[in-house]
Order: C-alpha cells, then sequence, then structure tokens
C-alpha cells in the first residue's frame, strides 16, 4: 500500500527524538537532567485553573464557534490593543489548539502549491515542515551571529523571487532569545509592503523579556499597510504556563481570517471548551503571574548564561528573552571524548546525554549545525547540576 508522499517527505522532530532517550535513559534508573524541552517547569495559575475548574462545573462542555467563543476572542482583541497598539475585531481573530495548529492554519491558508516562504535561520523546526505540509516552499536565511541573527536587507533582496508569498519573524526568538530592535522591524515592514508579501508575526515569547532596554514591538503596530499584511500569532502556553491546556490564537486581515476559520471549521471543529474559559481568565485576570514568572527566568538566564561563558571552547550570545541559551560548539570539533571525535553538535549533544546524562537539543534541524539549544525552563537546582556536567565534559575533551 503506498502512504502520503507528503507525509512520508516529512523530517520527525528531532526535539521529540531527544526527550525520548532522554525518557529512556531516565526508566533506567540514570540521574537525566533534561534541557531540551520548551516548557515553563511552573504551575498553571490558579485562578486560571479554577476558571478551567468552574467552567467544567457549569456544564460548558460542548462546541463553541469554530473560531472560539466570543469572549476569548473579545478578550484577545483587548489584549492586543492594551499591549501591542493593536485595533482588531473578533471576527479577525481565530482561537486554536496553540499557536502551532494557529501557524499551521495560515499556511494552509494562504499558500499555494510552489509558493515561497522566506524563514530566517535559526529558526523552531517545525517552520519549514509546515510550509512543505502546507505545499510550499521554505527558503532559509542564515543570519550571522556578529548580527545578532537579526536579518539584513541585502539577505531578503536576494532570497526574494516571484513565488515569495511570505516571510517568518519570530521575536523574541526561539532558539537564540534575540529580541528584533524597531529599526529592523521597520526595514522587514518596508520590505514586505514593497513586496507585497504577508509577515507571519510569531509573538508566542513576547512576555518573557529580561533587559530594561529591550522591549517587544509587534510589527503590525509599524502602519496601516503592514498591518494590512502581518498576521500575528500568540498564544497562552509559554506566558502563562499553560502549554497543556492548548490555546493559541492568530489576528489576520479578515479575509484571511474568514479562510481560516472555514479551514479550522472541518480540521478541528474547535478548540478546547473549558481551555477556553481558562484562558479568558488569564488574558483578562491579574497579571502578576507573568511578571514572577519572568523575574525567576531572568535569574536563571543571568546564572546559566554566565557559567556558559566560563566553560572553554564553547559560545553564546546572551539571550533577550524567551528562556533558552543558543551555545556555538565548534570549538569542541576535532577533540575527543575518550574514543569518540566531535564533528557536529549532535555528536557533542550524542556524547553528552550517554556519558554526562544532560539532554540538549543540537540544532541541525534549527537551521544551524553547529549549535546546541538549551532550554532554562527547569528549576536553578537542574541548571547548577547540567551545567556542572556540561563543563566537566568539557573539560575532558583531548
Amino acid at each position: 500500500m503506498i502512504l502520503s508522499k507528503k507525509a512520508l517527505s516529512i523530517k520527525p522532530s528531532t526535539t521529540l527524538a531527544i526527550s525520548s532517550k532522554a525518557t529512556q535513559l531516565k526508566a533506567e534508573g540514570k540521574d537525566i537532567v533534561t534541557f531540551g524541552v520548551g516548557e515553563p517547569d511552573f504551575d498553571t495559575p490558579e485562578h486560571i485553573r479554577k476558571a478551567g475548574i468552574a467552567a467544567i462545573e457549569n456544564g460548558e462542555t460542548r462546541y463553541t464557534a469554530s473560531a472560539g467563543t466570543p469572549a476569548l476572542r473579545q478578550a484577545v482583541c483587548d489584549k492586543l490593543k492594551k499591549d501591542n497598539g493593536l485595533d482588531y475585531v473578533p471576527a479577525q481573530v481565530i482561537i486554536s489548539n496553540g499557536a502551532k495548529h494557529s501557524l499551521m492554519n495560515t499556511f494552509m491558508t494562504i499558500l499555494n502549491e510552489g509558493d515561497e516562504v522566506i524563514i530566517p535561520a535559526p529558526y523552531w523546526l517545525s517552520y519549514s515542515e509546515m510550509v512543505r505540509i502546507a505545499g510550499g516552499k521554505p527558503i532559509i536565511i542564515y543570519t550571522k551571529k556578529e548580527n545578532q541573527f537579526m536579518l539584513s536587507k541585502e539577505e531578503l533582496e536576494a532570497a526574494y523571487t516571484q513565488k515569495t508569498k511570505a516571510l517568518v519573524l519570530t521575536s523574541p526568538s526561539n532558539p537564540t532569545g534575540m529580541v528584533t530592535s524597531l529599526e529592523d522591524l521597520k526595514m522587514v515592514a518596508d520590505f514586505a509592503v514593497e513586496k507585497d508579501i504577508f509577515v507571519i508575526s510569531d509573538e508566542i515569547y513576547e512576555k518573557l523579556i529580561y533587559d530594561e532596554d529591550k522591549k517587544h514591538i509587534s510589527i503590525a503596530s509599524l502602519g496601516k499597510e503592514i498591518y494590512n499584511r502581518t498576521i500575528v500569532i500568540n498564544g497562552v502556553s509559554k506566558s502563562y504556563a499553560m502549554t497543556g491546556w492548548r490555546v493559541g490564537f492568530a489576528a489576520a486581515p479578515l479575509e484571511v481570517a474568514k479562510l481560516m476559520d472555514s479551514l479550522q471549521s472541518h480540521m478541528a471543529s474547535n478548540p478546547n471548551t473549558m481551555a477556553q474559559f481558562a484562558t479568558v481568565a488569564a488574558l483578562n485576570g491579574p497579571q502578576d503571574c507573568v511578571n514572577e514568572m519572568c523575574v525567576e527566568f531572568k535569574k536563571r538566564r543571568d546564572y546559566i548564561f554566565e557559567r556558559e561563558e566560563a566553560i572553554p571552547l564553547i559560545q553564546a550570545l546572551k539571550p533577550e528573552g524567551a528562556f533558552y541559551l543558543f551555545v556555538d560548539v565548534t570549538g569542541t570539533y576535532g577533540k575527543k571524548h575518550e574514543d569518540v571525535e566531535i564533528q557536529s553538535a549532535a555528536d557533542f549533544a550524542s556524547i553528552l546525554l550517554e556519558k554526562k546524562y544532560v539532554a540538549v537539543i543540537p540544532c541541525a534541524d534549527f537551521g544551524m549545525p553547529d549549535y546546541i539549544r538549551l532550554s532554562y525552563a527547569t528549576s536553578m537546582e537542574l541548571i547548577k547540576k547540567g551545567m556542572d556536567r556540561i563543563e566537566e565534559m568539557v573539560k575532558e575533551l583531548i
């Protein structure tokens, strides 16, 4: 029996593969430290949990409108106005089963077979696979460390063709943690307007920024012309520790939102009903919980970066947001740990897991095969233990 060529062409997630191996070793009794999963280790705040429980107890367990409840779509509009200076009406907002679902809806709504989507590397590994599933072609721009992994106008011009339909923008970035400046946003906006292409602005980490001189700015706020070409993607997974609740949203031009609604109605009916009630509480309720998590993440960011800086042969930029440290391990190439020579970040990660029981993500599927990603969305105790082991391994290289 012949299976789908498109499905067979999709790469499995290396993030999940590493997590699976780490789980296997843990089941064997090994003391594993995991820097792999991009998931806050905090509990969902109490007032949000209570809202979900109340929805169940009040019988709010049936279908909603495919694009989400009116209350949640309005709450998203209010959030976008208050936090980002963006004016949307509920008809422009589509609630989905997580931001990943919102992204998939977006690509399937705007792309025709063969359309090209510019994706700056390093990038979250699912972007390119989603574009392929939707029939598009990812065009990767390999940004430079010396430019803070930011796009340049020259790189955009070189990547553009008559088939270009959209550009993916992520700030703060997964995996680098860099925050796109206003100057760079204006350059991208001017380019998108000039070429008449969409910007898919993934803003899922917007509330996790740690330095006073850095600020999240939504590109859609930079004028009517770029607003009309931007699809804002966001959700509550990262900022409110709600990864398992699976609620994300897209805010888009009305024509795009209508098509997205139609598509979602056939693919998923509607997002989880009880989770939608909880998300209204998250967006409309007190925000102290977000601030508290942000303060803790900043402490962890400062500590893990300080530890990395003291380890020879590896290098990283200090992340400005999200909860990832993006580490260049090329200084270890050609060196051996016991009898195994390191020739790639994948080799480094494999030795680290097998010998020191520390799980990190090698970033070939993020477009940067010389880097590993460490998530510091875990306790300070585990960060310390993990960094001790990484330092120990590197110092053992010959």
